[in-house]
């Protein structure tokens, strides 16, 4: 067996033990050819942790941008671990923004999502000189990440606290999040959400709505970490909003598998790339 096989495969332990990081993975994975990482540890804050990094393709010219937000129970997480997903993305044709953002202990929501948007007021003001176009923007987030994607897309007070211009936000594509969570019944939410005194508001299904931008949702049927119940009940109260969502499920994938399905060596899994690359070259259309 070929010896980056090997190690992708000693990896994969790790990942589904729900270890902090992706860094053994990140470490062996193989690139994308034609996209690079072309902005690193860019500041969109005063914190060591609003720190941003972007990928490109080669030939980037008013490329449709999407920021992708990692999860890890809003508790872990680096971006350092994603550059394999990063230049997955920029090959496809699409500017990359991979953020970190603070984690809880030293904060607890709302100030995650509201780094999140922080971020995504630095690609609205930045990317224009690497080549994305500000006014097409589609976040994506995985676990964690992708509830951060989903409240900035419907819930409208942090973008626009940020200064971010959501008219430019086309989309946003959710992985395996949490969207209806309510009650806090495990460690990760009662501690990222328990202090918050209207839980209500800390759900993406509160803020439905028929303006929100179009939404894609992926999940994979053997996920035991995010149920069904969440990319369900998002679906159906966005659809009885008349907003737009599409549902999509993977059988035979877990909550790890439907984000290494991105990376070169696991695409055979399910075709995550590929739905996300046809959503985003669709709703974020020039």
């Amino acid at each position: 067996m070929h010896r980056r096989t090997l190690l992708l495969a000693a990896a994969l332990p790790v990942l589904a033990g729900c270890a902090p990081t992706l860094g053994t993975f990140d470490a062996v994975a193989p690139r994308d050819p034609g996209a690079r990482r072309v902005v690193r540890d860019a500041a969109y804050g005063e914190h060591s942790r609003q720190r941003i990094d972007l990928y490109a393709p080669s030939d980037a010219a008013g490329a449709p941008v999407v920021i992708f937000y990692y999860g890890g129970s809003w508790s872990s997480g680096d971006k350092n671990d994603y550059e394999w997903l990063g230049t997955a993305l920029a090959a496809q044709g699409f500017v990359v923004a991979v953020p970190d953002y603070r984690l809880v202990p030293e904060v607890a929501f709302p100030a995650f999502v509201e780094d999140c948007a922080a971020a995504a007021r630095w690609v609205q003001d930045n990317v224009a000189s690497h080549g994305g176009d500000a006014a097409r923007v589609v976040l994506c987030g995985h676990s964690a990440g992708a509830y951060n994607a989903l409240m900035l897309a419907l819930a409208p007070q942090y973008l626009s606290a940020a200064s971010v211009n959501a008219r430019n936000i086309r989309g946003a594509v959710g992985l395996a999040g949490p969207y209806d969570f309510l009650p806090f019944d495990v460690d990760a939410t009662r501690n990222a959400f328990g202090a918050w005194p209207d839980s209500a508001q800390t759900q993406p299904v509160t803020f439905v709505r028929a303006d929100a931008p179009p939404l894609l949702l992926l999940w994979g049927e053997d996920d035991t970490t995010v149920g069904r119940r969440n990319l369900e009940s998002l679906t159906r109260l966005q659809r009885a909003a008349d907003g737009e969502v599409e549902a999509k499920t993977y059988p035979g994938v877990d909550h790890i598998d439907i984000l290494l399905a991105i990376s070169r060596p696991f695409r055979g899994r399910a075709p995550v790339l590929a739905d996300i690359a046809a959503f985003v070259s669709r709703v974020a259309a020039a």
